[in-house]
């Protein structure tokens, strides 16, 4: 690979680590940049690359979060005489809600992922649904002002809310959509408050995107070159990296603020993507 291969190739990689966790679609923007700056790999390489290289953010998530997400744990607790292994219950629940609303995002892929990868992945579409879910995260952000969050803990979260999310999820099979931006609209939609809705929606990244990653690499093969697997590994590094200074930005900024900048970006980016893909 020469030097601007592997410059295109780290633009990428910040670009993932950026967006994964902003409700601006991670996938949409790999996908522009790939239009512009084309990396010079196979189709069918860059079709499983550009959900892949995700991995290196879920892992940032879980490098923050491990107290959060790992159920067990060692040490002394209340009524104990001696320190033992124990199961931190709450973690565990909050993962049985995680699978309760992976549920129909799992169906909605294995039934269209194929036919999405093949006829949607357009700058028009991706353009259009940047726009539009940019103006419904306003519209939703605006109907909840001056509204007392219902929920305002993970922990709080019930098997019926969850599901809830996960049916917002299944919008984000479209390209530009996110997967970020669907979840967080539909907590926001029925009550939550931003701080969990952002956490929520990391959690469930990690099963989601572990299993769209094994998904994609068995469709792929697993007969990679050496400039793949280095392509790859690269990508998920930087990826990681530029991820955990961008989850900890995010939860800072949504203790304060809400989420109508992103919206407000997401519609400006779509009319360019549109605007330009139109006279290009």
């Amino acid at each position: 690979m020469t030097v601007f291969e592997w410059t295109k190739l780290i633009i990428i990689g910040i670009v993932e680590g950026i967006t994964e966790w902003l409700p601006v679609s991670s996938t949409a923007h790999m996908l522009l940049i790939d239009a512009l700056l084309p990396l010079n790999q196979s189709e069918e390489f860059k079709n499983m690359f550009f959900v892949v290289i995700q991995l290196g953010a879920i892992m940032a998530v879980v490098v923050t979060f491990w107290k959060r997400l790992w159920p067990f744990g060692y040490g002394e607790m209340p009524g104990m005489e001696k320190k033992k292994c124990y199961v931190k219950k709450e973690i565990f629940m909050m993962w049985f809600k995680v699978v309760v609303a992976c549920i129909p995002g799992v169906a909605i892929t294995l039934l269209f992922d194929d036919y999405v990868e093949a006829h949607l992945q357009t700058p028009y579409i991706i353009g259009a649904a940047l726009a539009f879910y940019g103006l419904v995260l306003i519209l939703v952000e605006q109907s909840r002002k001056n509204k007392l969050p219902r929920i305002e803990s993970v922990d709080d979260l019930s098997f019926k809310d969850a599901f809830l999310i996960g049916l917002f999820q299944c919008l984000s099979i479209i390209p530009g959509t996110s997967r970020s931006a669907s979840t967080i609209i539909g907590a926001l939609a029925i009550g939550i408050n931003r701080t969990t809705a952002a956490e929520f929606t990391f959690f469930l990244a990690v099963p989601v995107m572990a299993g769209l990653s094994f998904i994609k690499i068995l469709k792929f093969g697993f007969d990679f070159t050496s400039t793949e697997i280095a392509v790859l590994l690269v990508g998920c590094a930087i990826a990681f990296l530029v991820s955990m200074v961008v989850l900890r930005a995010l939860m800072n900024y949504v203790k304060k603020h809400d989420y109508k900048i992103f919206g407000y970006y997401r519609i400006l980016i779509g009319i360019a993507v549109i605007l330009y893909f139109a006279l290009v």
